[in-house]
């Protein structure tokens, strides 16, 4: 075998050790990661309820393709856009979880939190931000976490419109 086809079977050799490496690595990062917010999958989810601070409650479910908000004797077409951001909340990638007694609910503002997120009965309740970078405690069941500000509810109520 002549010198230069020795020296192409070794590159070939040291670029699938990379490869493989590479592949590993990253198989590696996604086992280690902390995962979501909810095991729901967005798309999924039928019923929304948000509440902002003290304001009340605002209920909303999906019927078809589009959003209804829902109220004592009338429903109201609700912005699809808006509530498509709420209900992708659910897979927001989170940083890191800790057990919620690990925290005093009071100093990271989730007694009472800043905003309430039920998606398909299952609550988050959001707190204030970190102390460190864009991020925000969000309390699920007996955990805490912590993701991007970009995640943090907001109300769906200032762009309804009237359904005809």
């Amino acid at each position: 075998m002549k010198r230069a086809a020795r020296r192409q079977v070794g590159l070939l050799v040291a670029v699938c050790v990379l490869l493989i490496a590479a592949w590993w690595q990253l198989r590696s990062d996604e086992q280690a990661a902390p995962g979501k917010l909810l095991s729901l999958t967005p798309e999924a989810i039928s019923r929304v309820d948000v509440q902002m601070g003290n304001a009340p409650a605002e209920h909303y479910v999906k019927r078809g393709e589009h959003w209804w908000r829902v109220e004592q004797a009338t429903s109201t077409r609700a912005d699809d856009l808006r509530l498509g951001e709420l209900v992708r909340i659910a897979a927001a990638p989170v940083q890191s979880w800790q057990p919620a007694d690990h925290y005093d609910p009071s100093k990271i503002g989730l007694a009472p939190p800043q905003a309430k997120l039920a998606l398909d009965g299952q609550t988050l309740s959001f707190g204030r931000m970190t102390a460190v970078g864009q991020n925000v405690y969000v309390q699920s069941g007996e955990r805490v976490g912590i993701v991007s500000l970009r995640y943090m509810p907001r109300s769906a109520q200032s762009t309804s419109i009237q359904a005809p």
